[in-house]
């Protein structure tokens, strides 16, 4: 395989897996991404570091573990974590510009308060915060100037305050805009102008690019036009099997985010529209992802051009009664999209276990660049030829809090996942009898062996990566002979 030197790569927010044609959803329409997995690689067991925006953003951009790099929550709720990416930590971009590359960035940064895409020497404007900024003036000139009206919405849908004192969380509503005149739109065409400017250094001057485009959606509240909010039948749409939560031998605060998200407010079908909706928002964001991709073909890049498409993490909408996402490791906000399409490289499945600080090193493998250092990812570009996944048969992911500092440590292995929780009740679920994790089997003594086994096996990975809630571990948690008194020891003594 010949590493071509352009990458276009496609973010999305709080994406779901099952809403995508090529990971098995048989009623939604997603040609473009479909179209792309078809001719690239599919992961299928790809997850995010840690289900937040800015954690799992900022582990992208710097190849670090979120407890590594600090970035531990969203500035807007931040809870004690870095606001941005520490001067000492590497960053995609240095190297990358360093070897002459073009770099743009377009659409959500929010990997810190202050610094956008420009702090780093890639073009983009910085738009800041977690959520379409429908009111930044770039976008509203963009409206005026093609003649689109403005932004409003219309038979909004609002959850119900858990403490009575009305309205909840706006969740969805309609655009009183046509699709031509969204912000997933905007974010498109500025995407192509610089692709286009871009394509013409790499034409004539052979300068090759990395540019990025990441869509605030479908991140709720789903505020999106007619056509693509009635573009599913509500009742063609299934509940999640998981609506069954009961919460029953769960860690308490799941049950509090429920009501905070106030997810049992709605009836079946009022979540089956608001699920439906959140397609229409997949499929309006799939139409501009294949505007670009037209665009690589019409411009002549596309047998020059890698083409990565992922999320920052999934959402619930409505999954174990549960709404955007939250203290809870379940695999709808932590296994994400993944697909790669590299010129020269055949079509395949790869059932390895990645993530998001892989495609770090990726991108520079791509540019033909060495990882950064320290990186606690690898590239993934060796299974793209079929090469065998060495030490990829398990994930261990992070959480630091969202709402209010909540830690939680996650493993996850082909059959088993095992969610350490020092503020409450441990999960250990069967995914093979279990895939919806609807029944925590941590204290089933049929499941003992496992327990042990998959709490070891996370305390090793945590002391191994220096992440400090291995401390924690060796003397709160089941490991048995698994634990490393000398190094405990020391840490203890250095308080």
């Amino acid at each position: 395989m010949t590493s071509p030197r352009n990458v276009l790569f496609l973010m999305t927010d709080q994406h779901r897996v099952d809403t995508l044609g090529c990971y098995g959803n048989p009623v939604i329409s997603t040609p473009a991404l479909d179209g792309l997995a078809a001719e690239g690689t599919r992961f299928d067991r790809f997850y995010t570091p840690t289900a937040i925006c800015t954690p799992a953003r900022a582990s992208l951009f710097t190849g670090l573990h979120p407890f590594r790099h600090g970035l531990l929550v969203n500035p807007e709720r931040n809870g004690g974590g870095r606001d941005e990416v520490a001067e000492h930590d590497p960053v995609m971009s240095a190297p990358l510009l360093a070897a002459g590359y073009n770099m743009g960035h377009v659409g959500k940064w929010h990997i810190g308060r202050e610094h956008g895409p420009e702090h780093y020497g890639m073009d983009g404007e910085h738009l800041p915060g977690a959520l379409n900024p429908f009111h930044h003036p770039s976008y509203e000139r963009w409206l005026k100037e093609r003649g689109h009206p403005p932004f409003a919405v219309e038979r909004p849908v609002f959850g119900k305050a858990a403490n009575g004192t009305g309205r909840g969380h706006l969740i969805a509503g309609r655009l009183k805009q046509p699709a031509a005149a969204t912000m997933e739109a905007f974010l498109a065409d500025q995407t192509l102008e610089l692709l286009e400017r871009y394509a013409r250094d790499f034409r004539e001057a052979g300068r090759p690019f990395m540019l990025s485009c990441h869509w605030y959606g479908p991140h709720l509240p789903y505020l999106i036009p007619d056509e693509y909010y009635d573009m599913y039948d509500p009742q063609s749409v299934p509940l999640p099997e998981s609506m069954a939560e009961t919460f029953d031998g769960k860690p308490e605060v799941q049950r509090r985010y429920s009501e905070y998200w106030s997810a049992d407010s709605f009836d079946a079908d009022a979540w089956r529209e608001l699920i439906a909706a959140y397609w229409g928002y997949v499929s309006l964001i799939d139409a501009q992802i294949g505007r670009l991709l037209s665009a690589l073909r019409e411009l002549g890049l596309w047998d020059d051009t890698a083409v990565i498409f992922t999320a920052d993490h999934g959402e619930f909408t409505g999954a174990h009664r549960l709404n955007d996402k939250g203290p809870a490791m379940y695999e709808d906000i932590y296994r994400i999209p993944g697909i790669i399409r590299v010129p020269g490289a055949p079509a395949r499945t790869v059932d390895a276990f990645a993530t998001l600080i892989d495609l770090n090193p990726t991108i520079l493998d791509l540019a033909g660049l060495p990882p950064q250092e320290p990186c606690d990812g690898e590239s993934l570009l060796p299974l793209l030829s079929g090469a065998p996944a060495e030490g990829r048969d398990s994930v261990t992911a992070e959480f630091h809090g969202h709402h209010f500092p909540y830690s939680q440590r996650m493993f996850r292995d082909r059959r088993h996942k095992l969610v350490f929780n020092p503020e409450g009740v441990h999960e250990l679920y069967d995914l093979d009898s279990d895939p919806h994790e609807l029944r925590n089997v941590y204290a089933v003594p049929a499941y003992a062996a496992v327990r042990r086994d998959l709490t070891v096996r996370l305390y090793r990975e945590l002391l191994h990566r220096g992440d400090p809630a291995y401390t924690w571990m060796s003397y709160m948690a089941d490991i048995g002979e698994g634990r490393a008194p000398d190094v405990d020891g020391v840490a203890d003594e250095l308080g």
